[in-house]
């Protein structure tokens, strides 16, 4: 089917309305191509537009919704100095189709389904409301999916909101702010429309869309530009002058057109994306901040509540008599993380291995803050270990001289059972005295004061502390000695509590060296 004007001769391809629909004589109605201004498709009752598919994108006319290319059919428009015309052929000469023009002028296309033995409508000029040309008046737009299916342009308002409001929309919309022709005006886009009627617009297939802006800016009376052909990156210049007429909003076809606003309006829009822009920035600032609290408090909250399982934990393994349940219940000894502990020794790497005795190996960490520890990881094949992990967390974890060994934390997890101490580089007091050459750095001096600070050690421990202690297996290999060589007693696995009043006391098996 074939619609158009041969522009030499004059010659029209249209349809024409019977009479009526006994009579074939023609009728009132027109249904072709109008070649004014911008080339469009429109349906007349006589001079008078019913209907406008309006212009030709390069992909379908703008005001229709099913001209996409499909397997049915092929579309072509052409447009040059001797004609324009619209066609469409079938791709599947298999497929029956046909289009008629009612004698009340509704044009409809349909195609014949085999399945149903019935007739599809493919396209019809008359299924809504926003069908209808100028439903809205000027500078207004028509969406059939809305309830109120008129709204005005954005920056323009109804020129009777009296009449607006009754849903009379005849006299359409006028701006706001009217155009003054000075520097600052600008387009605000308008996206899926049908575009305006074209038939006193001005076209130029050549021109680049920036062309076309810049030259609508330049003349006073330009009120709108679009593409002429939105296929790429579209190309071609499609000018308006005067008022908008038969614009309708689409959701999934339409093109973009760009309608010139005055300077003051937009200045006004341009200062509502700053301020929207900075209320975003804010809000997204607020919430990312109110996110990283939550998250933040969530870690503390979860870092705590595992730190009170971990210390209820450590409390059901310390299996104490009756005499020391009031150590039991101020057992405050920080517990740390076994993924800690494993980073800080390098995954208890062999290379941070410092030795190994019957609790288990030792090894030596760094902790994020720097403090250097000394790891004493409990060995599952120790059949004494568990019971000097107890007796370590008991009587060290609340004793406090410079003399002894200070327990840092413990560590229960996963089956692990670790005790976290001070590290001391100079080792033990045995590395010294039994080796030929180390002991010759242990002056008179310095062994004085290590035998002093060890005798304040067992002071303390015997008689200074809230608790007697006797620590049953001090010998040269259990004590330590820090940077300055001052002595530290360690290794309280086989030490044993007495009362506060005991001078002696009697054990079940032979423990020490």
């Amino acid at each position: 089917m074939k619609l158009g004007r041969n522009l030499e001769t004059g010659h029209d391809w249209s349809l024409s309305s019977w009479k009526s629909l006994d009579d074939p004589a023609r009728g009132e109605y027109t249904f072709g191509i109008d070649p004014r201004g911008y080339p469009q498709v429109m349906l007349k009752k006589g001079s008078e537009i019913q209907f406008r598919a309006g212009s030709w994108n390069g992909l379908r006319f703008t005001g229709a919704r099913r001209l996409d290319q499909n397997p049915v059919f092929k579309f072509e428009f052409v447009l040059n100095e001797k004609e324009v015309y619209f066609d469409s052929q079938l791709i599947n000469k298999s497929v029956v189709t046909r289009m008629v023009m009612e004698a009340s002028g509704t044009v409809e296309r349909f195609t014949w389904i085999d399945q149903t033995h019935s007739w599809a409508n493919y396209f019809s000029t008359g299924q809504d409301l926003c069908n209808n040309y100028a439903q809205c008046g000027a500078n207004a737009k028509c969406n059939s999916n809305n309830y109120v299916v008129c709204a005005c342009l954005d920056g323009f308002e109804p020129k009777s909101p009296r009449a607006w409001s009754f849903r009379d929309y005849s006299q359409g919309c006028v701006r706001s702010s009217p155009l003054g022709c000075e520097a600052g005006e600008g387009f605000i886009k308008q996206t899926g429309m049908k575009l305006p009627d074209t038939s006193k617009s001005w076209y130029n297939m050549n021109m680049s869309f920036k062309e076309c802006m810049d030259l609508c800016l330049k003349n006073c009376s330009c009120v709108a530009s679009a593409n002429a052909d939105i296929r790429g990156e579209g190309s071609g210049c499609i000018l308006w002058f005067g008022g908008l007429i038969d614009m309708r909003e689409f959701s999934d076809s339409g093109q973009d057109l760009y309608v010139r606003m005055a300077a003051s309006y937009i200045d006004h829009i341009r200062k509502q994306k700053h301020f929207r822009k900075a209320k975003q920035i804010v809000l997204i600032i607020c919430f990312t901040i109110v996110f990283i609290g939550v998250v933040v408090l969530g870690w503390i909250l979860y870092r705590r509540k595992r730190k009170l399982k971990l210390q209820e934990k450590m409390k059901d393994v310390l299996e104490i008599d009756g005499n020391n349940k009031s150590m039991k219940e101020d057992l405050e000894l920080p517990t740390m993380e076994l993924s800690d502990i494993a980073k800080a020794t390098n995954n208890f790497s062999i290379d941070n291995k410092l030795g190994e005795g019957g609790f288990g190996p030792v090894y030596k960490g760094t902790l994020p803050d720097g403090q250097e520890i000394a790891v004493k990881r409990l060995s599952l094949s120790s059949g004494q270990g568990l019971e000097e992990f107890i007796n370590e967390v008991l009587l060290i974890a609340k004793l406090q001289h410079r003399n002894l060994v200070r327990l840092i934390g413990c560590c229960i997890q996963g089956g692990e059972r670790m005790l976290i101490y001070e590290y001391m580089p100079n080792k033990s007091l045995d590395y010294f005295i039994f080796d030929q050459s180390r002991k010759k750095i242990l002056d008179w001096q310095t062994r004085i004061n290590i035998i002093d600070g060890i005798a304040r050690g067992l002071l303390y421990l015997h008689q200074d502390s809230r608790l007697r202690i006797i620590h049953r297996d001090l010998k040269a290999s259990n004590v330590l000695l820090d940077s300055v060589m001052i002595p530290k007693i360690s290794d309280f696995g086989m030490a044993r509590i007495v009362g506060g009043d005991q001078t002696e006391a009697n054990t079940n098996r032979v423990v020490g060296t």
